[in-house]
């Protein structure tokens, strides 16, 4: 019996409006292009049923197949700024604030005999 991910029974409120709203997205572009839900599966190579949880924002459904979507239908633009760790100010201070302040003092006295 497979476990259940509690992420994906019970989303918090910001993930499951994320989630729909990206199905909501994926579902407009995908009809703007004239495309059926089978003919979007069969580029994906996803099952329709695959294809229509996605656009329910279903959270058990993985995110190769969103991602997949968005690169059949021409639209991962801005993917590559998701996560960015130079976009991270939070990450960034609490690194700052684990950073030395001072440099390591040597342990071992130079030796200049080149």
């Amino acid at each position: 019996m497979s476990r259940v991910n509690k992420i994906t029974k019970t989303p918090p409120a910001a993930v499951e409006e994320a989630l729909l709203q990206l199905g909501r997205n994926i579902r407009t572009a995908r009809l703007r292009r004239g495309m059926r839900l089978e003919d979007l599966a069969e580029r994906v190579g996803a099952s329709r049923y695959v294809m229509s949880d996605i656009e329910k924002g279903k959270p058990t459904t993985a995110i190769a197949s969103y991602l997949g979507a968005l690169w059949a239908l021409g639209v991962m633009d801005g993917l590559e700024g998701v996560a960015d760790p130079d976009k991270d100010m939070e990450g960034k201070t609490l690194e700052k604030a684990r950073a030395p302040k001072t440099a390591a003092k040597r342990r071992k006295a130079l030796d200049n005999d080149f």
